[in-house]
């Protein structure tokens, strides 16, 4: 037992050298990676994507590491084989994959979205119910913060697999609303006065200009479809919206245009008296024309009386046969 001990002892003396040579090896491998990362990060902030050149000096450093952990290996242990080292872990690699299948998968998709650069930090998107300002765009996830002030991380995964709405993609975006008035007023006036009201209103950009026109024929309103064009900054769009509202329905009421609320008309009259004024004449379910349908109480007045002649004049017929 002392003399496996002292083989042990006398070893680890002999392997000092070995292991100082190692731990200097992995010293400089670490400033060397650390450099290597900066420098990439660097060069991606010249070019205007910080986010990608993090990501991708992140992950140079950690292959460059492994490296230098296999060669550190093979130096304080001269019989390990990097070679065999890297045969191991391409075995456990299956292994390894299905365990960090997710957190893979997510880091492929945050690195192809930072490559392609669908939207940036800064940027106003919509995924599935969440909508916000991007925050940050790490490898695993999109952090964005709503517009009522709370955090959203998505995973990558998801935004890549799924539709994404980039809001302010383009510098400005057209706006819409539905504006419902009378039957009895006309709606191509009607228009022509919303379009100039819209027009004026602070933050509706000049091009493209202003639209109104009929759109739809509802129950109680005919409809008339405004559209305008603003910045795609949420706050604008909202902004400016309060503002044509307010425009529109002040520009209906110097007009005398009705902006009706939904109405509903029940009539209650009975169609069975020809008392029921003009049948030939249209009306609620009753069809115009000049021979309108007679009355149901008289229609079946009417066949009972046709019966009862058709039986008197089969009864003579047959007296005057006997």
């Amino acid at each position: 037992m002392n003399e496996q001990l002292r083989e042990i002892v006398a070893g680890f003396y002999r392997s000092i050298p070995n292991i100082i040579a190692g731990i200097i090896f992995l010293l400089i491998a670490w400033l060397v990676g650390k450099l290597v990362k900066r420098g990439i990060a660097s060069l991606a902030a010249r070019r205007g994507r910080p986010d990608l050149g993090t990501l991708i000096g992140t992950l140079v450093q950690g292959v460059f590491m492994i490296a230098a952990l296999l060669t550190a290996a093979a130096i304080v242990f001269p019989s390990v084989q990097p070679g065999d080292v890297l045969a191991g872990l391409g075995v456990g690699s299956v292994a390894i994959g299905f365990a960090f299948k997710d957190i893979l998968q997510n880091l492929f998709a945050g690195l192809l979205i930072l490559i392609r650069r669908p939207y940036g930090i800064g940027d106003q998107i919509v995924v599935d119910e969440f909508e916000g300002t991007v925050e940050q765009v790490e490898s695993r996830a999109t952090i964005i913060e709503t517009y009522d002030g709370r955090r959203v991380i998505i995973p990558n995964s998801d935004i890549y697999t799924k539709a994404v709405i980039v809001n302010t993609a383009h510098a400005q975006r057209r706006d819409e609303y539905l504006v419902g008035i009378g039957y009895g007023d006309d709606p191509l006036s009607a228009a022509e006065i919303f379009r100039v009201a819209i027009r004026d209103v602070p933050g509706v950009l000049i091009e493209p200009p202003a639209e109104c026109f009929p759109w739809e024929l509802a129950d109680s309103t005919v409809n008339l479809k405004m559209r305008w064009w603003v910045l795609s900054r949420r706050t604008d769009m909202v902004m400016t919206r309060a503002r044509v509202l307010a425009a529109v329905y002040n520009a209906a009421k110097e007009a005398s245009i009705d902006l009706p609320f939904p109405t509903q008309v029940m009539l209650f009259h009975d169609q069975t008296e020809e008392t029921d004024g003009d049948r030939t004449a249209q009306r609620e379910g009753w069809p115009a024309g000049e021979k309108p349908p007679r009355p149901a109480r008289r229609a079946r007045g009417a066949m009972l009386e046709e019966a009862n002649v058709e039986m008197e004049i089969g009864d003579g017929k047959g007296q005057l046969a006997g």
